[in-house]
């Protein structure tokens, strides 16, 4: 009776671990609202102003006046634009949950079913939420930041922990109930039910391919086609208001890295967790531990949750944000990751020393595990996706000799400057291949699959944190093009565009961040696929597997050119209308229609969508149902390995040749060198290529990785059934 009540207690505290951390988290998120909320969009005050470099300009009352009118103006046409996207994108992805359910229903079962839909509605209410804040916060960034930097900072900062903290506790603690209430009812043992919990990750990571997909061609569109019209054209600014597709430009800011990012990012979280389940429920070992154990992989990312909340609390004191250091802004950013890490590393060790038992094994008669064993590869993951944020960050920062050496490229041509921008994106590949490796060995060597598994929940142990910078870049984005747009003073944008290149550098950090994650977490669905379709070992020598290789290992490149051309396609529609409104706006007699730009890259999207989604969700049913589990295994090994490769060369060739332009524009080649120069326009011209490959057919292929792996493991049952002795097709008589 007394062990009994002990086991009750432990599992009451394992539940509290849960709870808390996310209420407390939706409890921070809120205030962090209330508080970007408190900002008033109106004219500074007269202290304000005197404290805040006036020009004479700025010290018209009336002036000041109309420049607050427009800013409000700006912003709602920015805000509509955002949910007029997002709620034409929800009717495809409603309308994708209830199909897909019937196949499921039939395939699998009613627990996969609902677990699908549960985490499909999660991904979208995070989204939703993401958006949201993100079109309230940045005209209030740019705002304060007509006041001073650090403050235009603390308001972009608390916009993007709004969504940092609100996505990561939802996500947590919709998988916990989802968890708790089929309990319940279902009948299954912990694996099959663990299988079935599994259905979440394929719900969130469908949403995210929507996301990601859907959101980079709308964004890319709007902004190769405000480049090509505007600059080049037209020869206008960044943000001139006079060209049509700017508001659709920062439309897609916020489509593309905050509901698209927070889709991505919700979706590894929610597939490494549900690898991991499907992992302890098929030890004996981790089974008889108890609820602690098999809630180990939650609570990982749970105590996240209050790691993020402290580092929030204290970043401000150890890296204080001044007008004085401009620089100050991205010590600050980074800071609040390097500090997540630390604190973050012990933690980690507490919890697995008082959730996992001293000794056990993954399988009955398989090698010994132990706890530190587990710490190893948590910690791998954790300090490995650091790492492999910094190397991103020299390969496209402006502060580092890579980029550089494009600049100086680009004043001969921008023919040079896209071969070396190429090359840079090759070569950025090494390192961070090297780094998933070590990690993937050494983690695999100790724990098995579970290690994998294990390693991508540590990688992604900061995501609160992750969140936070990411969706602070969009915000700041915007900020600087509502002040250039309602004609701020010019300090207000310089103030912008310094928030603005910090959060270039951690949007760069993000995106190397989350192809790891992306390759960590496909790895280890992979290792719970095989553990559900029966496979002992992947034969390359199997004709069947080598053609799923071969196969698979084309995907990407199927998927990176349908995208790719779907925002070429688009941005040429969206040039083709600003050349048709150009001659009335330049002459006074017409007002640029904003929403008929916005259109464009609407429609573009949802319908270029399709191809790409289908070839994603359709290539691993196809492979097993039709081939078997042998074809299957080789499709998601080749579609994992060519995905690394590609997402990181591409998304670190655009992210160079985006710097390579604001560097020159900077000054950094020089005085003669800046904004007109043919430096310039040719670093426009590698601006415009990159702008597809870094934000929507690199960062998209994070979900090649991911879906083509959950959905196999979804229905690696039937993949099972529909597979002969040998692996093959049941079609074929072994």
């Amino acid at each position: 009776m007394l062990q009994l009540t002990a086991l009750q207690g432990q599992d009451a505290l394992v539940n509290a671990l849960i709870y808390v951390p996310c209420i407390i988290g939706c409890i921070c998120s809120v205030l962090a609202y209330m508080k970007v909320n408190s900002v008033k969009i109106e004219v500074p005050s007269k202290e304000d102003l005197s404290s805040a470099l006036v020009t004479a300009k700025s010290s018209d009352a009336a002036a000041n006046l109309k420049m607050v009118e427009e800013m409000k103006r700006i912003a709602g046409f920015i805000s509509d634009g955002a949910m007029t996207f997002l709620m034409q994108e929800y009717k495809y992805m409603l309308a994708y949950l209830a199909l897909f359910s019937i196949i499921l229903i039939v395939l699998t079962d009613k627990e996969t079913t609902i677990s699908f839909i549960w985490g499909g509605l999660t991904s979208i209410i995070c989204g939703w939420i993401g958006m949201k804040i993100a079109v309230f916060t940045n005209v209030r960034t740019a705002r304060e930041s007509w006041i001073s930097l650090a403050r235009g900072f603390e308001v972009a900062i608390q916009g993007g922990c709004v969504m940092g903290l609100s996505l990561v506790s939802v996500g947590v603690v919709n998988l916990f109930i989802l968890i708790m209430v089929l309990q319940q009812y279902s009948k299954k043992s912990d694996q099959q039910f663990y299988e079935a919990v599994a259905g979440y990750g394929l719900g969130g990571s469908s949403i995210a391919l929507f996301g990601r997909v859907g959101g980079g061609i709308y964004t890319k569109a709007a902004d190769v086609g405000a480049d090509l019209a505007g600059k080049l054209a037209a020869g206008l600014d960044e943000d001139d208001a006079r060209n049509p597709a700017c508001i659709a430009d920062n439309v897609g800011d916020n489509v593309g890295d905050i509901a698209g990012m927070g889709a991505d990012l919700f979706g590894s979280f929610a597939e490494a967790t549900c690898a991991a389940l499907v992992l302890v429920a098929s030890s004996p070992d981790l089974r008889a531990q108890g609820w602690c154990a098999l809630m180990y992989p939650v609570l990982i990312s749970s105590i996240g949750i209050l790691i993020g909340i402290v580092t929030l609390a204290v970043y401000g004191k150890i890296y204080p944000v001044t007008s004085e250091v401009p620089t100050s802004v991205e010590t600050a950013l980074k800071g609040i990751l390097n500090l997540s890490t630390l604190l973050m590393t012990p933690t980690v060790i507490l919890l697995s020393k008082a959730c996992l038992p001293a000794t056990f094994t993954m399988a009955e008669g398989g090698p010994t595990v132990t706890w530190w064993y587990c710490c190893i590869a948590i910690m791998l993951g954790l300090w490995s996706g650091l790492a492999i944020g910094y190397v991103t960050e020299y390969y496209t920062s402006s502060t580092y000799q890579p980029v550089r050496e494009i600049s100086e490229t680009q004043k001969q041509s921008a023919a040079t400057g896209i071969i070396y921008g190429l090359a840079l994106g090759y070569l950025s590949c090494i390192v961070p291949v090297l780094l998933l490796g070590i990690t993937i060995l050494i983690a695999h060597s100790l724990c098995g699959m579970f290690g994998v598994a294990l390693a991508a929940l540590g990688m992604l142990g900061t995501m609160t944190m992750a969140l936070t910078i990411d969706a602070y870049g969009p915000i700041s984005d915007n900020a600087g093009g509502i002040a250039e747009m309602s004609s701020l003073p010019e300090y207000v944008r310089e103030r912008t565009d310094l928030l603005d290149a910090a959060g270039n550098t951690t949007a760069a950090i993000g995106k190397g961040f989350a192809i790891g994650s992306a390759a960590l977490v496909s790895l280890a669905l992979f290792g719970a696929f095989t553990v559900r379709a029966k496979i002992s070992n992947v034969d390359i020598l199997d004709p069947w597997v080598f053609t799923g290789l071969l196969f698979g290992a084309m995907m990407p490149y199927a998927f990176a050119a349908w995208t790719m051309k779907s925002v070429g396609e688009a941005a040429n529609d969206m040039v083709i209308e600003c050349a048709r409104q150009f001659p009335g706006i330049m002459d006074g007699s017409k007002e640029p229609d904003y929403e008929r730009c916005i259109s464009i890259s609407t429609d573009a999207s949802l319908r270029e969508m399709n191809k790409p989604g289908l070839l994603v969700i359709l290539s691993p049913l196809v492979a097993g149902l039709g081939f078997g589990k042998n074809a299957c295994a080789g499709l998601l090994s080749g579609a994992l390995v060519s995905s690394v490769q590609l997402a990181i060369s591409m998304s670190n060739s655009g992210g160079a040749w985006d710097n390579s332009k604001k560097y020159i524009s900077a000054g950094g080649l020089g005085p003669n060198f800046r904004k007109g120069s043919p430096a310039h326009e040719n670093s426009v011209t590698g601006d415009t290529v990159g702008d597809p490959l870094k934000d929507t057919s690199g960062p998209a292929l994070n979900i090649v990785m991911k879906l083509t792996a959950i959905l196999s493991l979804v229905f690696g049952t039937a993949i099972l059934q529909y597979s002969n002795a040998q692996g093959g097709p049941f079609w074929i008589s072994p």
